[in-house]
């Protein structure tokens, strides 16, 4: 696959794309190789440079950087924490696609998992200016346009009168997994600076 054309085919003429993407039979370790860990690493290495070298300002206060050990450990759990959440949303999608007349097909629902977060990775370069990354989850908006496209296109094979539910389902559980895993995780590191302020 060629990352930079796929890239540019997603984003501005997805329709032709889906077509394309539906006919491809990677498998997920190939997929995930070639794409996920490459652009997932652009929104957690700009964090990175952005708060260890540019910093925020904050009022009264000045500048703030964030020391490079601590921006490193939070960029590498950001990473990891992405291409987790990208699996996850594809084994819901599959869990999801008998209840709406879709075909189960677990590559199928990685590809629309995995090209639909497209927009949020690029947009994460801007986390390099702390304050531009305000804009990135508004920019990440565009996955869900996407994702209604691979749908509408036929990945899961699903009824069109049965797409835009399913993705409104797809959604709702994954904001709501995703929720519960990051009140997990705070609990866990909360705990952890306890124990260690001890």
């Amino acid at each position: 696959m060629d990352l930079k054309a796929r890239v540019q085919g997603i984003l501005l003429s997805p329709k032709e794309e889906w077509e394309k993407i539906k006919e491809e039979t990677s498998p997920v370790p190939q997929l995930f190789s070639s794409y996920v860990m490459i652009l997932a690493a652009v929104p957690a290495v700009a964090q990175f440079i952005g708060n260890w070298l540019i910093g925020q300002r904050i009022p009264f206060y000045g500048t703030y950087r964030q020391g490079f050990g601590s921006g490193l450990l939070r960029a590498i759990l950001f990473y990891g924490m992405t291409l987790a959440s990208v699996y996850v949303m594809g084994l819901i999608i599959n869990a999801l696609a008998g209840s709406f007349a879709s075909r189960k097909d677990q590559l199928s629902a990685m590809k629309l998992a995995v090209f639909s977060q497209t927009p949020g990775w690029i947009a994460g370069a801007l986390y390099i200016i702390p304050p531009m990354g305000v804009l990135v989850p508004l920019l990440s908006l565009y996955g869900i346009y996407l994702m209604y496209l691979g749908l509408g296109a036929g990945i899961m094979e699903t009824p069109k009168d049965k797409v835009a539910t399913y993705l409104v389902v797809i959604i709702v559980v994954t904001f709501v997994l995703m929720f519960a895993i990051s009140l997990v995780l705070s609990a866990i590191f909360a705990v952890g600076v306890g124990i260690s302020a001890i």
